[in-house]
């Protein structure tokens, strides 16, 4: 990860702080407007987002810093728990937003004008769609798991506000009012399922998580295609930390095989393994032929068959 990524990545968490702010405002003007239980509940919602946004910023941050003596892997497992702290906000709004619905579910309450809330309430739909797909592009795009689980939440949001003005309208037509604080259960139960995947999704990175399939292939497939002079590898391992991708084997060359020969295929393996996962953090383990080689074994291509 190159330090003008980093700083890209530190520039959009910040700007999200204040957008959340200003999305929370809109939402709760639109609570004001119409006295609605369930855009309370969006509202509700939306002060997770800022204090979210606050909590990624800081774990993007913190993950930048470099290596030191206590930390000689990095601190990019930051951003896992940045996401699990999200996960756990999503799911305390929920609760909330049950508070304020279940009672109203038995004294139901006509809606006080309501066109001019719910129009508040589409514009801050909009602007938290244009969000997300800003946030989830950049944490795919520079792997910040941070970044990634904010776009996730604050895209909840969005599919929350376009389900609630969608039931709203329908309430309005219909004249049920009861639909107002239905649709706030149906929402704190929507905002409880999408912050279990957060924090379910978060965990398996503080776990260690092996890297994609697709990505463990073109490794695999860089070790083949570059490891000339050797006579394979074995005990492949990859784990992905936040942004940083950890890659260690075992290298297998023929017992007279010189040091500095041995050295030189790690030298070309290094740099094929980095074009194929870009800032990649590579540990190689070089041993001489025997029969003691265990797991999986990824066997080389020589030069003059490719």
């Amino acid at each position: 990860m190159t330090d003008r990524n980093t700083a890209t990545i530190k520039r959009i968490a910040l700007f999200g702080i204040p957008l959340s702010l200003f999305v929370m405002g809109l939402k709760l003007l639109a609570w004001w407007l119409t006295g609605s239980v369930a855009l309370l509940s969006d509202a509700l919602e939306s002060t997770v987002n800022v204090v979210a946004a606050v909590a990624a910023f800081a774990a993007v941050t913190y993950a930048a810093k470099p290596a030191d003596r206590s930390h000689p892997f990095g601190h990019h497992k930051a951003e896992y728990l940045s996401a699990v702290l999200e996960g756990v906000l999503i799911a305390v709004a929920a609760i909330l937003i049950l508070f304020e619905a279940v009672p109203a579910l038995f004294a139901p309450r006509v809606l006080e004008a309501p066109v001019p809330g719910l129009a508040v309430n589409f514009l801050a739909g909009l602007i938290n769609a244009a969000w997300a797909m800003v946030l989830i592009r950049a944490g795919r795009r520079y792997r910040s798991p941070a970044l990634a689980a904010d776009g996730q939440h604050v895209l909840s949001d969005v599919v929350t506000s376009v389900g609630v003005l969608a039931g709203l309208i329908l309430a309005i037509v219909t004249g049920l009012a009861i639909l107002d604080p239905l649709l706030a259960v149906v929402v704190a139960l929507h905002i409880l399922y999408q912050g279990w995947r957060v924090i379910a999704h978060s965990v398996d990175g503080l776990m260690d998580r092996a890297v994609e399939p697709e990505e463990a292939a073109a490794i695999k497939a860089a070790i083949a295609a570059h490891g000339d002079g050797s006579l394979g590898v074995h005990d492949l391992k990859t784990r992905r930390a936040g942004q940083a991708t950890f890659v260690d084997f075992h290298l297998v060359v023929p017992a007279a095989m010189s040091v500095g020969a041995a050295h030189d295929i790690c030298d070309r393996l290094e740099e094929a393994i980095r074009k194929a996962q870009p800032g990649a953090r590579i540990a190689i383990h070089v041993e001489p032929e025997t029969e003691k080689a265990h797991g999986e074994r990824v066997r080389v291509t020589p030069a003059a068959t490719r």
